[in-house]
């Protein structure tokens, strides 16, 4: 069927009347390259690449359309299979497709400001899968590809070729991955602890669809299988209407219907929670259940009144007598509720960037109604609360305070400790303008301090047009998702996966030289670490996670 398709698209292709002439060489990963220009790609051409069965590796290939303006470029592409003697990689396990352009703008840091206030510039991040494609004419487009090596193949270096057909003729450009006889495991199984805040509200939207429905839950599949094949962790779920007040162009519901009931006594209703955590479950994500927030960012709480028949709000505070019965009936069903689903283990009251006067009275609520129910926060770090906190998230420009003791402290508790980063660092990131590189080297940061993971605080809050426009109102460009619409990925993503493979990488020979007693391998490893230097990421990005991973290939 496939190679039907193709040939049918250079039968359409071969009968436009185009003057068009297109060229393409490899070019490498770590650039996004410029969209208005058709001269040969300049910097570093990489059509090689050396994998562990069971990893992903990602190559780029420019395509540049050198007819005039009024014709351009119809462009269609195909993967070949990948062959080494008898042994094949299937050219179903290749995905990618051209990389297209989003308006972005430039790092500005955190605060509310007009969208155009910084300006409006093209840059290459989605990689869409529209096939052919259309190129104007003078443009040039990266063509994106991502090889999954199996897990059960053969080591050795296997072959294979892009194809592109344009106006009945077409062209091969080869490449060569090098499989090695190690094994990655399924993401599912990875170490890393990986924490993207899933929106699901925002995906209704983009979709037209009613929330919660069952044509909801069908698009959102694709996204969650995405997510989890990066090894994410944790399932986002909201306690209470917008946590975060309306700080996305989507904001979030609650999961959960509290409900005062006309005697003056309280119910609440679970069906959109329970179905929300099964799905995800059923996608792969069941390490966390990270539920938000007992301190919202705006302290007002929801609930539907049965006396009025209307939707009321009650307005208290952490340390006050009615934010303790407020909360202490939920927290008390919610805990037997959990219980019998079997998910009490599993699951988090979450909160994020709050005073430690706020979490230390929340903390004794939760200790008194809920015993035993584990605690997750992102932000500052407080050491008087620091041992209720289970999965403690720093901010990069804290993470200084996870001293050698007080990880391996934390790690002999079974605790997870992670960093993230959001509107208030440029370097690493994952903006839209950001480097490539460095959306690998956040993992390789989490390796070099020692930490569990990542957390990023927007999988996919898009903003109003996220296919062309990924400015917003209050962060640089692209704080807000890392994946569009309908499951296209993105540099940034893909690139980030690829440095969650490193860390796992490293992680499986250093506990492989240490248990079979390798001391000058572990001391070749941990040498390894300190190519990691973040004061060098402004300028060195390329050159560190480049340099670390031919590094750690060759042992």
């Amino acid at each position: 069927m496939k190679t039907r398709y193709f040939l049918s698209l250079l039968m359409l292709v071969a009968v436009l009347p185009l003057a068009a002439q297109i060229s393409a060489k490899w070019g490498n990963v770590d650039t996004r390259y410029p969209l208005n220009s058709a001269d040969a790609a300049n910097g570093a051409s990489v059509n090689s690449a050396v994998a562990w069965k069971g990893e992903r590796v990602n190559f780029q290939l420019v395509v540049a359309c050198r007819g005039g303006q009024e014709n351009g470029c119809t462009v269609a592409y195909r993967f070949s299979e990948l062959k080494n003697g008898k042994s094949i990689i299937p050219a179903t396990n290749i995905v990618g497709g051209f990389v297209q352009p989003v308006i972005t703008d430039k790092f500005t840091g955190c605060g509310k400001h007009a969208v155009d206030a910084y300006g409006e510039n093209l840059v290459a991040d989605r990689i869409t899968d529209t096939n052919p494609t259309l190129m104007e004419g003078g443009s040039m487009r990266g063509l994106w590809l991502t090889v999954q090596v199996p897990q059960d193949v053969k080591p050795g270096t296997y072959k294979g070729y892009v194809e592109l057909a344009c106006e009945g003729k077409t062209t091969k450009h080869s490449y060569t991955v090098k499989v090695i006889n190690r094994t990655l495991p399924a993401p599912a199984d990875w170490k890393f602890h990986l924490d993207f805040w899933q929106n699901p509200y925002a995906v209704a939207r983009v979709h037209n669809v009613e929330p919660w429905s069952k044509e909801h839950f069908d698009v959102l599949r694709p996204y969650m299988l995405k997510l989890a094949s990066a090894g994410q962790k944790a399932i986002t779920a909201t306690l209470i209407d917008r946590p975060w007040d309306g700080q996305t162009y989507d904001p979030f519901g609650s999961m959960v219907t509290w409900i005062k009931k006309a005697d003056g006594t309280w119910m609440y209703d679970f069906t959109i929670f329970d179905r929300w955590v099964e799905f995800m479950m059923e996608c792969g994500i069941s390490k966390e259940i990270t539920c938000f927030s007992m301190i919202p960012w705006k302290l007002s709480f929801r609930y539907y009144d049965q006396a009025t028949h209307s939707h009321k709000y009650i307005s208290c505070a952490p340390g006050d007598e009615a934010y303790a019965k407020f909360w202490g009936g939920m927290l008390s069903a919610f805990s037997a509720h959990l219980k019998e689903k079997g998910w009490f283990g599993k699951t988090f009251i979450s909160m994020d960037e709050r005073s430690l006067q706020q979490m230390q009275a929340a903390i004794k609520v939760i200790k008194e109604y809920a015993p035993g129910l584990k605690i997750s926060m992102a932000g500052n770090y407080h050491p008087e609360i620091e041992a209720d906190i289970y999965d403690y998230c720093l901010d990069i420009f804290a993470y200084g305070a996870y001293t050698p003791e007080l990880l391996a402290k934390r790690r002999a508790a079974g605790k997870v400790s992670t960093y993230y980063t959001c509107c208030s660092a440029e370097y690493p990131n994952l903006f839209t303008f950001t480097a490539p590189s460095d959306a690998e080297f956040i993992a390789l940061e989490a390796l070099a301090k020692d930490l569990d993971g990542y957390l990023r605080w927007a999988y996919n809050s898009w903003t109003a047009d996220p296919e062309k426009d990924s400015r917003f109102t209050a962060w640089p460009a692209g704080d807000t998702y890392v994946v569009y619409p309908f499951s296209i990925s993105s540099i940034r993503w893909e690139r980030l996966v690829q440095g969650i493979q490193q860390f796992e990488k490293f992680k499986i020979l250093l506990a492989e030289a240490e248990r079979k007693g390798d001391s000058a391998k572990v001391k070749a490893l941990k040498k390894l670490l300190k190519r990691v230097d973040i004061e060098r990421i402004s300028t060195d990005s390329e050159k560190i996670v480049n340099g670390f991973r031919e590094a750690l290939n060759k042992m």
